[in-house]
Protein backbone atom coordinates (compact mmCIF):
# COMPACT_ATOMS: atom_id res chain seq x y z
CA UNK A 1 0.00 0.00 0.00
CA UNK A 2 1.50 3.52 -0.84
CA UNK A 3 2.15 5.53 1.68
CA UNK A 4 0.98 9.58 1.30
CA UNK A 5 2.88 11.50 3.56
CA UNK A 6 1.18 15.22 3.48
CA UNK A 7 -1.68 13.62 6.29
CA UNK A 8 1.19 12.78 8.55
CA UNK A 9 2.69 16.07 8.14
CA UNK A 10 -0.93 17.83 8.70
CA UNK A 11 -1.06 15.35 12.25
CA UNK A 12 2.75 16.15 13.09
CA UNK A 13 1.89 20.10 12.72
CA UNK A 14 -1.31 20.21 14.71
CA UNK A 15 0.06 18.04 17.25
CA UNK A 16 3.34 20.72 17.82
CA UNK A 17 0.96 23.54 17.14
CA UNK A 18 2.56 24.37 14.02
CA UNK A 19 1.30 26.35 10.89
CA UNK A 20 1.99 25.95 7.09
CA UNK A 21 3.44 29.70 7.22
CA UNK A 22 5.64 28.76 10.49
CA UNK A 23 6.52 25.22 8.57
CA UNK A 24 7.09 27.23 5.75
CA UNK A 25 9.81 29.60 7.10
CA UNK A 26 11.54 26.73 9.11
CA UNK A 27 11.86 24.25 6.33
CA UNK A 28 12.01 26.68 3.13
CA UNK A 29 9.34 25.20 1.20
CA UNK A 30 6.22 27.24 0.21
CA UNK A 31 3.05 27.21 1.28
CA UNK A 32 1.60 26.58 -1.76
CA UNK A 33 3.88 23.41 -1.90
CA UNK A 34 3.05 22.30 1.77
CA UNK A 35 -0.64 22.58 0.62
CA UNK A 36 -0.46 20.33 -2.21
CA UNK A 37 0.76 17.88 -0.23
CA UNK A 38 -1.30 17.93 2.07
CA UNK A 39 -4.67 18.79 0.68
CA UNK A 40 -4.07 17.24 -2.98
CA UNK A 41 -1.45 14.35 -1.82
CA UNK A 42 0.94 15.26 -3.94
CA UNK A 43 4.16 13.68 -3.79
CA UNK A 44 7.26 15.88 -4.11
CA UNK A 45 10.55 14.95 -4.68
CA UNK A 46 12.71 13.54 -1.75
CA UNK A 47 14.37 17.26 -1.18
CA UNK A 48 11.04 18.88 -0.28
CA UNK A 49 10.21 16.12 2.35
CA UNK A 50 13.55 15.94 3.94
CA UNK A 51 13.02 19.86 4.65
CA UNK A 52 9.83 19.60 5.88
CA UNK A 53 10.84 16.59 8.19
CA UNK A 54 13.59 19.14 9.58
CA UNK A 55 11.40 21.77 9.96
CA UNK A 56 8.98 19.71 12.14
CA UNK A 57 12.28 18.79 13.97
CA UNK A 58 11.50 14.74 13.02
CA UNK A 59 13.37 12.10 10.59
CA UNK A 60 12.35 11.90 7.25
CA UNK A 61 10.83 8.05 7.69
CA UNK A 62 8.31 9.70 10.22
CA UNK A 63 6.73 10.96 7.31
CA UNK A 64 6.81 7.39 5.79
CA UNK A 65 6.61 5.06 8.72
CA UNK A 66 3.54 2.73 9.07
CA UNK A 67 4.84 1.09 12.11
CA UNK A 68 8.24 1.21 13.92
CA UNK A 69 10.49 -1.71 15.81
CA UNK A 70 13.05 -1.33 18.21
CA UNK A 71 14.97 -4.64 17.04
CA UNK A 72 16.45 -5.21 14.08
CA UNK A 73 14.18 -5.34 10.76
CA UNK A 74 14.93 -7.63 8.16
CA UNK A 75 13.55 -7.26 4.50
CA UNK A 76 12.73 -10.57 3.19
CA UNK A 77 13.48 -11.05 -0.46
CA UNK A 78 10.28 -10.10 -2.66
CA UNK A 79 9.05 -7.91 0.25
CA UNK A 80 10.37 -4.54 -0.50
CA UNK A 81 8.54 -4.67 -4.01
CA UNK A 82 5.07 -5.24 -2.13
CA UNK A 83 6.46 -2.44 0.27
CA UNK A 84 5.75 0.66 -2.53
CA UNK A 85 5.62 3.69 -0.40
CA UNK A 86 5.60 6.18 -2.99
CA UNK A 87 6.33 7.72 -6.45
CA UNK A 88 8.30 10.79 -7.80
CA UNK A 89 9.56 11.75 -11.25
CA UNK A 90 6.14 11.75 -12.97
CA UNK A 91 5.37 14.73 -15.77
CA UNK A 92 3.53 17.85 -14.82
CA UNK A 93 0.00 17.07 -14.26
CA UNK A 94 0.68 13.30 -15.39
CA UNK A 95 -1.72 11.19 -13.01
CA UNK A 96 -0.47 7.70 -12.25
CA UNK A 97 -3.05 5.86 -14.56
CA UNK A 98 -2.08 7.47 -17.69
CA UNK A 99 0.82 5.55 -18.45
CA UNK A 100 3.48 7.37 -16.74
CA UNK A 101 5.84 5.03 -13.94
CA UNK A 102 8.41 8.34 -13.10
CA UNK A 103 10.34 6.71 -10.14
CA UNK A 104 9.29 4.21 -7.57
CA UNK A 105 10.43 4.01 -4.31
CA UNK A 106 10.44 0.45 -1.77
CA UNK A 107 11.13 1.41 1.46
CA UNK A 108 13.39 -1.16 3.07
CA UNK A 109 13.72 -1.57 6.58
CA UNK A 110 10.49 0.99 7.10
CA UNK A 111 9.43 -0.35 10.59
CA UNK A 112 13.04 0.46 11.75
CA UNK A 113 13.16 3.06 15.26
CA UNK A 114 15.24 5.23 14.71
CA UNK A 115 16.85 5.15 11.92
CA UNK A 116 18.88 7.79 10.41
CA UNK A 117 19.40 6.03 7.17
CA UNK A 118 16.26 5.65 4.34
CA UNK A 119 17.56 2.65 2.68
CA UNK A 120 15.36 2.15 -1.04
CA UNK A 121 15.39 0.11 -3.51
CA UNK A 122 14.15 2.52 -6.60
CA UNK A 123 13.02 1.71 -9.88
CA UNK A 124 13.32 4.69 -12.27
CA UNK A 125 11.14 4.10 -15.33
CA UNK A 126 12.66 5.87 -19.06
CA UNK A 127 10.25 8.99 -18.95
CA UNK A 128 10.60 9.56 -14.75
CA UNK A 129 11.25 13.21 -14.92
CA UNK A 130 12.76 15.48 -12.14
CA UNK A 131 14.74 18.28 -12.03
CA UNK A 132 17.77 18.41 -9.78
CA UNK A 133 17.86 18.73 -6.04
CA UNK A 134 19.99 19.54 -2.78
CA UNK A 135 19.39 18.73 1.14
CA UNK A 136 21.49 17.80 4.13
CA UNK A 137 23.16 14.95 4.26
CA UNK A 138 24.54 12.20 1.90
CA UNK A 139 23.41 9.02 -0.27
CA UNK A 140 24.62 6.03 -1.69
CA UNK A 141 23.62 4.35 -4.60
CA UNK A 142 24.40 0.68 -5.96
CA UNK A 143 22.74 0.22 -9.62
CA UNK A 144 21.42 -3.27 -9.44
CA UNK A 145 20.17 -3.40 -13.49
CA UNK A 146 20.50 -0.84 -15.84
CA UNK A 147 22.26 2.36 -17.20
CA UNK A 148 21.59 5.01 -14.73
CA UNK A 149 22.74 9.02 -15.60
CA UNK A 150 24.16 11.17 -12.71
CA UNK A 151 23.89 14.61 -12.88
CA UNK A 152 26.26 16.04 -9.81
CA UNK A 153 26.99 19.68 -9.93
CA UNK A 154 27.87 19.87 -13.17
CA UNK A 155 29.28 16.79 -13.56
CA UNK A 156 27.77 14.06 -15.39
CA UNK A 157 28.28 10.34 -15.18
CA UNK A 158 26.92 7.24 -16.46
CA UNK A 159 26.71 4.09 -14.21
CA UNK A 160 26.50 0.36 -15.16
CA UNK A 161 25.08 -2.48 -13.24
CA UNK A 162 26.95 -3.15 -10.58
CA UNK A 163 28.53 0.45 -9.92
CA UNK A 164 28.04 2.37 -7.31
CA UNK A 165 28.54 6.00 -5.52
CA UNK A 166 28.43 7.70 -2.41
CA UNK A 167 27.60 11.66 -2.65
CA UNK A 168 27.34 14.75 -0.90
CA UNK A 169 23.41 15.61 -0.77
CA UNK A 170 24.15 19.08 -0.30
CA UNK A 171 25.32 19.70 -3.65
CA UNK A 172 22.67 19.97 -6.36
CA UNK A 173 21.87 16.64 -8.12
CA UNK A 174 19.53 13.79 -9.95
CA UNK A 175 19.31 10.67 -11.56
CA UNK A 176 17.59 9.17 -14.15
CA UNK A 177 17.62 6.56 -16.52
CA UNK A 178 20.61 6.74 -19.68
CA UNK A 179 18.83 4.95 -21.88
CA UNK A 180 15.29 4.15 -22.86
CA UNK A 181 15.29 1.06 -20.44
CA UNK A 182 14.00 1.51 -16.78
CA UNK A 183 16.52 1.29 -14.26
CA UNK A 184 17.07 -0.33 -10.36
CA UNK A 185 18.66 0.92 -7.94
CA UNK A 186 19.71 0.47 -3.94
CA UNK A 187 19.76 4.24 -2.43
CA UNK A 188 20.93 4.95 0.46
CA UNK A 189 19.67 8.25 1.91
CA UNK A 190 21.59 9.35 5.41
CA UNK A 191 20.12 12.76 6.69
CA UNK A 192 21.74 14.26 9.79
CA UNK A 193 19.69 14.77 13.36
Amino acid sequence: MEKIPGARIAEIRKTYNITRETLAERSGVTVALISKIEDEGLIPELAPLIKIARGLGVRLGTLLDDNEQLGPVITRAGEAASSSRFKTGLPEGAEKDTGHHGMSFSALASEKSGRHMEPFIVTIQADAKQDKSAHEGEEFIYVLDGTLALEYGTDKQTLNTGDSVYYDSIVPHRVYSADANPVRILAVIYTPV
